[in-house]
């Protein structure tokens, strides 16, 4: 259940106010491609068009994280010449390796066997968050509005209940909620079209999906933690362009997830592993799942001797178009993973944000009659624009993905290979997923607890070194951005029945059960989070809520 922050514009309290024409709510690659695309398309009119975009982390990129191999098609598109653009130089693919490990040994499957979507020749290595830099630094080039630090906190509504805006968050209250000396109220900023581009389970695109039903009559939606870490390796170890991608180990048949290696740049190798949140087991903990994969000499191999330089974690959306929402509403849109567009067969989502973020734009600018926006007009438009591109036809070739991994490896794996090489896709039926993730959680009585390895400290490492690396500030006097729609849960319902799968499924020790006056209490390490939501995907009551704290906190990721 999302906290719904609707407020009528007319009764909203008074603040500083700046009006626009577009107003576009999140700095990633679907914000900031749809910001570069309508100043495009605004030049090859002849047409005048105030765009702005807001972004919640310290700088444009500072929150972004992605594996990230990088199908450049949608870019190419947008900005031919974008690769010149981004600081530093990005890798290309040389080799694809997919494995299928047991825990001492691993088998190659042959690439024959893959399907096309897993292969990834002509894609690219590097990262994501240097690429939104580069976007943020050529949008404002042209005109756009860029401000980073400010979190969109509030939706705001007119009398007729469409969308006009957004307001930013205050700064400077304490624990209670109460200004401080160091005060500054958040500012309306309103326009004539809100795009919502804040990512995976935004704050602000969850609630608009329930207020206006945009999921009736889908699959239910499903996510993944993905958890990464960059090292710099030996050079005699790196093998430039080499995509390593597995599954099995250290997951149970039954727990979708796969592992990753992407060497690129100057020695370095992205490292992570994906856990499926539709996962059974409360014990589980996708942090020390990949802690365990480092430890598979198909990876520590080319690790040991290496040093981490950076860690992070982020949810990504995965059910595919059978779980995409509408994607407008009156006054605004979804964009980007805030409305599921990502290929979870391919594990990538950059092109997939990239190209929905230029329709909405492309559909935008079709819409504007006189300076008002048609917004029944950009319904069909946005929504024509989308059945009729690239992004449709590849994201319903693999739409029952996830609903057969939900079968298990072995089962899902068969089903799907079976369906995308002989048929590439074209089968007469579409399944859909009937249970969110957080329904699919069971009691801890079923299971046994797993025993973890401590780290070594040399290819295993503990939660709190690994948010030191993520560069994370929270200031600790603001009020708590992790809400509890009901305090007495985490020990009634979750610890009693789930033994406390928070201070598992999260990837940076904010959740802990602690004694007070010998009574267990959940202690709420809010200064520690990354923002990656998995809190408020997978708690099994739906009882925590995720709501953007004060904007410019949070992660600052250095070259995810």
């Amino acid at each position: 259940m999302a906290i719904d922050n609707s407020v009528n514009v007319n009764e909203a309290p008074e603040r500083e106010s700046m009006e626009f024409d577009v107003l576009i709510v999140g700095g990633g690659p679907a914000g900031l491609s749809a910001a570069i695309r309508l100043k495009q398309l605004a030049v090859e009119n002849n047409q005048e068009i105030s765009v702005c975009l807001i972004d919640k982390g310290a700088e444009v990129g500072a929150h972004i994280l992605s594996g990230a191999v990088i199908d450049p098609r949608a870019l190419d598109e947008l900005l031919p010449n974008w690769q010149q653009l981004v600081a530093s130089e990005l890798t290309e693919v040389t080799q694809d390796s997919f494995l299928l490990l047991k825990e001492h040994k691993a088998s190659r499957l042959p690439l024959a066997l893959l399907p096309a979507s897993l292969k990834n020749s002509g894609n690219l290595i590097g990262s994501l968050g240097q690429v939104c830099a580069a976007l943020a630094t050529h949008a404002e080039q042209l005109g756009v509005d860029v401000f980073a630090g400010f979190a969109a906190t509030d939706i705001l509504y007119d009398e007729s209940g469409a969308v006009v805006g957004v307001t930013t968050g205050d700064m400077g209250l304490d624990k209670s909620g109460n200004p401080t000396s160091m005060y500054q109220p958040g500012m309306n900023l309103l326009a004539k079209m809100t795009l919502f581009a804040e990512g995976c389970r935004g704050q602000l695109g969850k609630q608009l999906i329930e207020r206006f039903d945009l999921a009736a009559g889908r699959g239910k939606q499903t996510y993944g933690l993905g958890i990464k870490e960059i090292w710099q390796i030996p050079k005699e170890q790196h093998q430039a362009g080499l995509v390593v991608h597995s599954i099995g180990w250290p997951l149970d048949n039954h727990t979708y997830g796969g592992g990753f290696a992407y060497h690129y740049g100057d020695n370095l190798v992205a490292v992570g592993l994906v856990v499926g949140l539709n996962y059974e087991n409360p014990y589980l903990s996708p942090f020390d799942e990949f802690q365990r994969l480092k430890t598979h000499p198909s990876f520590s191999a080319f690790l040991r001797g290496g040093e981490r330089v950076s860690y992070g974690a982020r949810t990504l959306v995965a059910g595919g178009l059978t779980a995409l929402p509408e994607l407008s509403f009156p006054g605004g849109a979804l964009i980007g993973d805030d409305a599921g567009f990502l290929n979870a067969a391919r594990i990538k989502g950059s092109h997939c944000a990239v190209k929905s973020g230029s329709l909405a734009a492309e559909a935008l600018l079709a819409s504007i009659d006189h300076e008002s926006i048609d917004y029944d007009k950009f319904n069909l438009q946005y929504r024509q624009k989308f059945e009729q591109s690239w992004l449709y036809r590849e994201l319903y070739q693999t739409r029952n993905f996830k609903p057969y991994m939900k079968k298990g490896l072995y089962i899902g794996s068969l089903l799907f290979g079976a369906e995308q090489l002989l048929l590439k896709g074209r089968t007469p039926w579409t399944l859909k997923l009937k249970q969110a993730d957080h329904q699919c959680l069971k009691e801890a009585k079923y299971f046994q607890p797993i025993v973890y390895p401590k780290p070594d400290g040399i290819l295993t490492f503990d939660k709190p070194s690994s948010v030191f690396l993520s560069n994370t500030n929270h200031e600790e006097q603001q009020p708590c951005h992790l809400k509890l729609q009901d305090d007495d849960v985490p020990i009634t319902v979750n610890l009693s029945m789930y033994s406390a799968p928070e201070t598992r499924y999260c990837p940076a020790g904010v959740y802990e059960i602690i004694q007070e006056q010998e009574q267990p209490k959940l202690q709420i390490n809010a200064q520690n989070c990354l923002h990656c939501k998995a809190c408020d995907i997978k708690d099994p009551t739906q009882n925590i809520c995720w709501t953007a704290p004060q904007g410019g906190e949070g992660p600052i990721y250095q070259g995810m």
